[in-house]
Formats: C-alpha cells, sequence, structure tokens
C-alpha cells in the first residue's frame, strides 16, 4: 500500500549450505557462489538484521537476526551480542542443545549485564554472554511484547484477548462450524480476520526479576487495540522516567468507524490512579459526524478541530527529564499518507508545538539534556541538540538534528536509506541502522558533529560481507527528468552488473507503490534493483508525483489523481531513458511494479503506445469500483479516489477516477503480462489479480497468474520467494531478451 526449479536443482546453484543447517539449525548460512551474479537463492542466505540496542553504559550492543532455509521453508530469529566498537561479535541463540532451533526475539537490556528477550512466548532473561538463561513470565505462551519500566519494578505485557464484536462467537454446540457472522466492517485487517485484538497488560516484576501471573489489562473492558494493527509493536507504548505513568497509543474506534478512519490518539495511564489522559483531545471534545463514504467530510480541519489532533498519532516518546512527550502527529483524518509531523507536548501546561519541516518524520529520539557541573541547572546553548531524527528528502532517508532554537541541521548526506536511529554511550554518539540500493541493513555508531567537525561514521556490523564479497553489483546513477508539468523527477538508474561500455540492455520501468511510498535507498528482498541488475536489466526507477521527499504538494497532487500526472511521469522518465542513456534498448523495454506500482502497470497497460513488450503487476488495483468495496481500510479509498462510486454527485476527480480505472480499457491491450497475487491479501483482494488475468486471457493477451494462497500483500515464505524471482525473470527473460 517489493523458478519453476526443484529444490535439486537449487542445489547446482548455491553451494556450501550453513553448518547450522546440517543438524537441522537454521542458522547463518557460509555459502559459496558459483558467479559472481546475485541469484534468488543468495538473496535469501542473507541475515536481516532487527532490533538493535546499546546497553546503559553504551559498551555493548543487542541485536536480532533473522535467518532463512529454503530446504525447511523457514525462518528463524537469533539474538547477536558486540561491543559498540563492532568487536566480539558473537550468536547468544543456541545452535545446539534443548534450546537450538527455536526462535529468540525483542532483545533488550535491564542492566550492563543483562538481557531481557522473547522466546516461547515468554519472557526470558540471559547474561551478555549467553549464560544463566532464566524465564521470568508465566502466561501459557502469550506475550507478544514487553517493556520493563527503567526502575524495574513493573513490565508492560502485550497479550491477545478475544474480540467478538464485529465476528460473532459461533454456539458452543457448533464447534465444528466454520462460518462466520459478521456484523460490521473491519471483520479482517491485512491478513487476518479480527477475531482477536491486543491489549497491554501491567504486572509486577519481584525479586529476581520474577513476573508476577496476575496483571491489570490497561483496557480493560474497551473494545480497542492497542498496538495499532497491522504493524504496530512496542514502540506505541512508552515509560515515564519515574516509572509512573505509561503513554500509550490506541485508535478508540470499531468497526465502521475504525475502518473510515485514522485518528488515534496519545493516552496518558496513571499506574497509582489507573486513570486516563487523552493528551490529543481536550476535555469535552466531540467528534464532528461525517458520512463515511464520503471523503471531504473528513478532509475539512476548521478551527474547531484543528488543535484536536485528528489524524494519526503515535510512538510517543517521554524527554529524559519526564517534563515531555513528543510522538508522529498527521493533521488531518483519513489521510494516511498526510504529512509526517514531530509533536511536543508539555505535561505542566499541555501546550503543543509541532516541528516546522519540509518532509516526513520518519523516526526520532530525544537528546540528552544538558548537565550541570554543580548543583545549578546546567546552562542550554541553542545549539545544543533537543532531537534526532530521520527523515527522506530527494530519495535518500538522512539524518538530521534539531537544535534547542528549534532549527533543523543535517547530520548525513549520502545516498543511503538510515532506518532506525537511538542513544548511545549516555548520549554521545547514536546508535542506528542503513541500508541502501546495494546493501543490506548493517548497524553503525555516529558521532554527531561538535563545532565544525563533521558527523562520523562507523561501521560495526557486517552481517553479510562474506556474500557481499562473492558479488558484482550494479552501479546506480541519478538524473533530473523534465515533467510535463514544467517540474522535474528524480530518476534513479540502476545499470547492469555485467555492464559493457556501448552495449544496449533491455531495461525495466519500476512503478513504485504507496501511492506515497518514496523511491529511496531501500533495500529489499524481493523487489531488488540489485538481483535485477544480476539479470542483465537497466532499472529504471522515477520519484513520480506522489511520493515524498519533494515537499507537500507533490506528494498530494497524486490523491484523486492516480491516472493523470503521475502516469505521465512514468512515460517521462521511460522516454528519457531511451532517447537520451545510450545503454538503454528501447525495443526491450518491460515495465513491473506492486500495490499502486501494480495498479500502474493495469493501467499503462491500456496506455502505453506500444512503449513496452512485457509487463508484470504484483498485488495490483485492477478495477477500482470493486477494490473501493473490498478493501478494508475504507478511509484510504475515501481520500485517494476523492469518493464512494455510487454517490451520483460525487466530485469531478472522483468521476474521472472511476472513470479511468484500468479495467475499462483492457481492449487496449497488446502486451505480455504476468499478474502475481496473494490470496491472504485483504488490503487489494486477489480478484483483482485474478481479474486482470482473465480478461487478458480472455482477450487472447499472452499472460500468466502466479497466485500464492498462503501469502499476504507480500511473500514472505523462503520458497514461495525463490519461486516469485524465478518466475519474475522467466516471464522478463521471454519476451526483452
Amino acid at each position: 500500500m517489493k523458478r519453476i526449479l526443484t529444490i535439486a536443482m537449487l542445489a547446482l546453484m548455491v553451494l556450501g549450505n550453513a553448518n547450522a543447517e546440517d543438524n537441522n539449525v537454521i542458522g547463518k548460512q557460509n555459502i559459496k557462489l558459483k558467479s559472481r551474479m546475485m541469484t534468488p537463492e543468495a538473496l535469501w542466505a542473507m541475515g536481516r538484521i532487527g532490533g538493535v540496542e546499546a546497553s546503559p553504559d553504551g559498551q555493548k550492543v543487542v541485536y536480532q537476526v533473522g535467518y532463512y532455509s529454503v530446504k525447511a521453508n523457514k525462518s528463524r530469529q537469533v539474538i547477536c551480542v558486540m561491543n559498540a566498537d563492532g568487536s566480539e561479535q558473537r550468536q547468544l541463540s543456541a545452535s545446539s542443545g534443548s534450546a537450538a532451533g527455536k526462535s529468540e526475539t525483542d532483545p533488550t537490556w535491564l542492566d550492563n549485564e543483562t538481557i531481557a528477550f522473547i522466546t516461547g512466548g515468554e519472557i526470558w532473561s540471559m547474561k551478555a554472554d549467553g549464560s544463566e538463561r532464566k524465564q521470568l513470565s508465566k502466561t501459557d505462551g502469550k506475550v507478544e511484547g514487553f517493556k520493563f519500566s527503567p526502575d524495574r519494578t513493573k513490565v508492560i505485557i502485550i497479550k491477545s484477548i478475544d474480540f467478538n464484536e464485529i465476528i460473532k462467537k459461533n454456539p458452543d454446540d457448533l464447534p465444528k462450524a466454520t462460518g462466520r457472522r459478521v456484523t460490521d466492517l473491519m471483520y479482517r485487517h491485512w491478513d487476518h480476520y479480527v477475531e482477536s485484538i491486543q491489549h497491554p497488560f501491567l504486572a509486577t516484576v519481584g525479586d529476581g526479576l520474577t513476573i508476577a501471573t496476575d496483571c491489570i489489562d490497561i483496557l480493560e473492558g474497551e473494545p480497542y487495540e492497542c498496538p495499532m494493527e497491522p504493524f504496530g509493536g512496542i514502540e506505541q507504548l512508552a515509560w515515564s522516567p519515574d516509572s509512573k505513568t505509561i503513554a500509550y497509543t490506541c485508535r478508540k474506534k470499531k468497526g465502521t468507524d475504525y475502518a473510515t478512519s485514522t485518528d488515534s490518539d496519545i493516552y496518558l495511564y496513571n499506574i497509582s490512579t489507573r486513570e486516563t489522559k487523552n493528551l490529543c483531545k481536550s476535555e469535552g471534545y466531540v467528534a464532528p459526524q461525517s458520512d463515511p463514504s464520503k471523503t471531504k467530510a473528513n478532509q475539512a480541519v476548521n478551527k474547531n478541530t484543528a488543535n484536536e489532533n485528528p489524524g494519526y498519532d503515535q510512538n510517543p516518546q517521554f524527554s529524559p527529564d519526564g517534563q515531555y512527550i513528543a510522538w508522529q502527529s498527521m493533521a488531518r483524518d483519513g489521510y494516511e499518507a498526510d504529512l509526517n509531523r514531530l509533536c511536543v507536548y508539555s505535561l505542566a501546561n499541555g501546550s503543543k508545538w509541532y516541528l516546522n519541516w519540509k518532509s516526513d518524520v520518519e523516526a526520532f529520539c530525544w537528546a540528552p539534556q544538558p548537565t550541570a557541573k554543580g548543583k545549578k541547572p546546567a546552562k542550554v546553548k541553542t545549539t545544543d541538540p533537543l532531537f534526532y531524527f530521520l527523515s527522506v528528502w530527494h530519495g535518500c532517508n538522512n539524518m538530521y538534528m534539531v537544535s534547542q532554537k528549534r532549527e533543523v541541521y543535517q547530520m548525513t548526506e549520502t545516498w543511503d536509506d538510515w532506518t532506525s536511529i537511538q542513544m548511545a554511550n549516555n548520549g554521545q554518539q547514536i546508535l542506528a541502522t542503513r541500508q541502501s540500493l546495494s546493501t543490506p541493513t548493517d548497524i553503525y555508531m555516529v558521532t554527531p558533529p561538535v563545532k565544525k567537525q563533521a558527523t562520523k561514521i562507523n561501521q560495526i556490523s557486517f552481517e553479510n560481507k562474506h556474500i557481499l564479497d562473492q558479488l558484482t553489483f550494479g552501479k546506480m546513477q541519478q538524473y533530473w527528468v523534465p515533467t510535463t508539468d514544467g517540474k522535474k523527477e528524480l530518476v534513479w538508474v540502476m545499470l547492469p552488473a555485467n555492464y559493457e561500455e556501448g552495449k544496449k540492455y533491455p531495461t525495466l520501468l519500476f512503478c513504485e507503490g504507496g501511492p506515497q511510498s518514496p523511491v529511496s535507498q531501500f533495500w529489499s528482498y524481493r523487489w531488488n534493483f540489485q538481483i535485477m541488475a544480476a539479470n542483465g536489466y537497466v532499472v529504471v526507477a522515477p520519484n513520480r508525483h506522489g511520493l515524498p521527499g519533494f515537499g507537500q504538494e507533490w506528494k498530494e497532487q497524486i490523491s484523486g489523481d492516480w491516472t493523470g500526472q503521475c502516469m505521465d511521469d512514468y512515460l517521462s522518465a521511460i522516454d528519457f531513458a531511451a532517447d537520451s542513456l545510450p545503454f538503454v534498448d528501447r525495443n526491450r523495454l518491460g515495465a513491473v511494479g506492486a500495490s499502486f506500482g501494480g495498479f500502474s502497470v493495469y493501467y499503462l497497460a491500456g496506455h502505453h503506445n506500444k512503449r513496452f513488450k512485457a509487463f508484470i503487476s504484483h498485488d495490483g488495483a485492477f478495477n477500482l469500483e470493486s477494490m473501493y468495496t473490498d478493501t478494508e481500510e475504507v478511509f484510504f479509498s475515501n481520500w485517494e479516489y476523492d469518493d464512494a462510486y455510487w454517490n451520483k454527485n460525487r466530485s469531478a476527480r472522483a468521476s474521472k477516477t472511476y472513470e479511468n480505472s484500468p479495467h475499462k480499457f483492457v481492449d487496449k491491450w497488446d502486451t505480455p503480462i504476468l499478474c502475481i497475487h496473494g490470496e491472504k491479501d485483504y488490503r487489494i483482494v486477489y480478484n483483482q489479480g485474478m481479474g486482470a488475468f482473465n480478461a487478458a486471457r480472455l482477450r487472447g493477451i499472452p499472460a500468466e497468474l502466479l497466485i500464492f494462497p498462503d501469502e499476504n500483500h507480500w511473500v514472505l515464505k523462503p520458497q514461495n520467494g525463490i519461486l516469485w524471482q524465478r518466475t519474475f525473470f522467466d516471464w522478463l527473460d521471454r519476451w526483452l531478451k
């Protein structure tokens, strides 16, 4: 909203499986490649770094890595630790014995020598060398997330509870009945039917960090989820420094109200009184009533509601002194791609201020507060940092600093995507993760600039160096291409890994999803530009209208105009490549994309004037009238389409959207197309992909359908991922080589 061969043949392409797999324990794979070209097997052999955290004294770093076995079609999450300079890296999760093979996740430091984590649905602890493992919780395997209080006397535990508000519980005398009696919207979300929701529970921590079995449901009796589906986690809750209050994120709506709104809020829960306060709504506030099928009623932010935070508010963090809370905040209800601002709230008087910044705040952390050497309060300089944050601008997600004077300074300027950020080493350094179109995620220790010194960046993990050193990657180029409205779009161009001067290559137009997701320096295990380069393709990836990182006007242009300027931008980019780049073969062009990118492919199939020789659409919207009522998050359709299709007095933009739905131009299709879809995709339902494939075949167009009964909007299982890649390149090679 990123083949047909047998497993036996796979061994001919990738040799030297990991020793860990020899004893059926999934672990790091020390593969030896027969070629310097990236393969799907090499991609799936890479370790994937997850959560990262520095010890309180900043001397060590604990982190999570996911390893995948294609043979077993499974994954395993392990916990690793290293010194803050990257030395003495070691895996703590067992490779032998009774604990071998089990996933261990969510590592966090309890003190400088003790790590808490989840395994088997329970909270455990261990020493930083992996010894003295001890089970702390006893919940019958129900722990899905946790966060200890700063004083270690309490812990928040995330657990799921039964939820029968929307899907009614079947009668007890019909235990084998499979039907679901649905009474309202949001009966399924992302990839599952909503028959349970998560709640945060508060438990007491006793001697030896043992967690009491009796606990308090912070949302007891409330039919709302926390964290929020489908991607929210423990980052949506925060402890105050004094361990007396909890800030949490919640969208206190259900059914149709939930499906048509993005209005989540930040709540403050007092542990001693069990009272809850909404920090986003003033006392006595009553939300305006609106027609859920008409987005216009939700778009207005008038003087009566402008200060009531009607959009997404999430991910609270207390200031080090506990006097403020900051969180990410959107201004408009129903608009999931609104400007993601940094909101700062004073607990003393309830006042708020918002960071004045040109793009989305993707992640942030408080800077340490100045400390006094004596008894007097520390003197704060206007240049002292207040926050550090990540934000995308011109196709790169870089690191920024906010001063005490609320001025923004850019700290990094590389062609990379920084993906997480937190303080380390008593506030002297920043622990962060980074990736790019040519490098998977690794861990870095960043020293902020002091006076006139530059930011210092030190890479401390090299998780996949043993694989990357065996590969030859394509080189990336950047162009600014004129658009038909008199502006310019940034276009990334990836050269083939085996590029030779003077040779022409088949070329792929990459169509981004979202529709407001950036074409930045992302590393994907499916839509991976380097594996496309390894297969001999040039990749042209435009940052068309609708993408963040070029100002809010550029990003918002696409809403209500899915088939206008952004489609012209795609054609401008591929025409520029065909006309101006000598290595692009204009007679061998293809277009590929997923989600909105898949929709783009379906639309271009009827409007490309014979530019392309092959198309691939993954989880794309094909029939927008059907899509409006098929998708579960109705607020998205309301905003992006501008109106419901059945409203007779709908806006001109809405009429244009429905009149230009791709399914209405199948009569103009003339190019081979591969349709891919997951049957558990409830965001863009699989009937969209089937409909496109069926239409193509009925029209006599060469077409194939790759359907995954067990995948959602993504492809997550290893063998499905390999099948996806092989089918992808088999199709392209057939028509472009």
